[in-house]
């Protein structure tokens, strides 16, 4: 593979959709920022912290003046493992972002005749699928990453800043903490983890894409759901007429979460064990490090893999139908 040619070509897919890859997320984080940080720090300005507290029915006055140093690091500890959790909008956007540019990168270029210019360069129809494919499951999630790793420290920033006009400085110990720098770290561990699960989703809306003369968002999400009412029908025929179902709504409903849902960043702890208790929020934060061990022990099925072979085999189709659909 050319990989002079393979980076130009990314860059034409970045500059040609930055729209919605850079500066629609990019507007999402700034708004973050100035509401949720605007909120912290008008509330905590305006409204002071609580002079008083009461545990065990106990009423305790003025204890943020006498806040221990254990009660600090606690604090400092839960606010490094969780602030991430302020990008999740960013996140939501990125599986709309993926869906709508997958759906259009092949479909846009048949419908206005571009794809002749594009096909009088050197290049083949096998690197510029590829191209597309790598920036949808690689370039817009590093793009998110980046953004809301800005996003989440500008607020963690802004909610130190107003607890320690409030009496309780904690910015110290969170800067102290491994989990502010390892946070970041583990979400880029995780990249490997979704393009193996996105793939499948990728293939089938390139796929789509590189075939559908028009509405190509009618073919990608009915083909699936009309399949998965036939399914429907046939269990349900077969229930009244010889007493029990088929049994293929699981493996039907797996196609289409596969087909539709793959590129939803997490979707994989839909699929296992569910979110594993380590990474809810407790007394002392959450164990990040489960999220990236529970994610790789997705890896460990033969279905993730033949799905993943799925995949690119959808890919492998659309690379061929590029060649010959060529039509406006």
């Amino acid at each position: 593979m050319n990989t002079v040619t393979m980076k130009w070509l990314l860059r034409r897919e970045f500059w040609e959709y930055r729209g919605s890859m850079f500066w629609a997320p990019l507007a999402v984080a700034v708004l973050l920022v100035l509401f949720i940080g605007g909120t912290v720090a008008y509330g905590l300005s305006m409204h002071h912290l609580p002079t008083h507290i009461t545990i065990n029915g106990q009423t305790v006055n003025g204890y943020t003046v006498g806040i221990t140093l254990e009660a600090k690091a606690r604090i400092a500890q839960v606010a490094s493992s969780v602030y991430l959790g302020a990008s999740l909008p960013l996140f939501a956007l990125l599986t709309a972002v993926v869906f709508s540019y997958c759906l259009g990168a092949l479909h846009d270029e048949r419908r206005d005749r571009s794809i002749l210019f594009w096909k009088s360069l050197p290049v083949s129809d096998g690197m510029t699928v590829l191209s597309k494919a790598v920036t949808a499951m690689l370039v817009a999630p590093l793009i998110t990453i980046v953004l809301g790793t800005i996003a989440s420290l500008l607020l963690l920033l802004i909610a130190c800043v107003a607890l320690a006009a409030n009496g309780i400085s904690v910015l110290g110990p969170v800067l102290g903490s491994p989990d502010l720098y390892l946070s970041p770290l583990r979400l880029l561990a995780l990249l490997p983890v979704y393009v193996v699960w996105a793939l499948p989703a990728v293939g089938w809306l390139l796929l789509v894409s590189s075939w559908a003369r028009a509405k190509p968002l009618v073919w990608a999400v009915g083909v699936p759901l009309v399949g998965l009412l036939i399914v429907k029908w046939i269990s349900l025929a077969a229930a009244n007429t010889g007493g029990e179902p088929l049994g293929l709504m699981p493996y039907a409903q797996d196609v289409v979460a596969r087909l539709l849902g793959g590129i939803v960043p997490g979707i994989w702890f839909t699929f296992d064990e569910g979110l594993p208790h380590a990474l809810r929020p407790g007394a002392n934060g959450a164990d990040m490090g489960s999220l990236v061990s529970g994610s790789y022990a997705t890896l460990a099925h033969a279905a993730t893999w033949l799905w993943a072979l799925a995949g690119a085999a959808m890919l492998y189709a659309a690379m061929r139908l590029r060649r010959y659909r060529d039509e406006g």
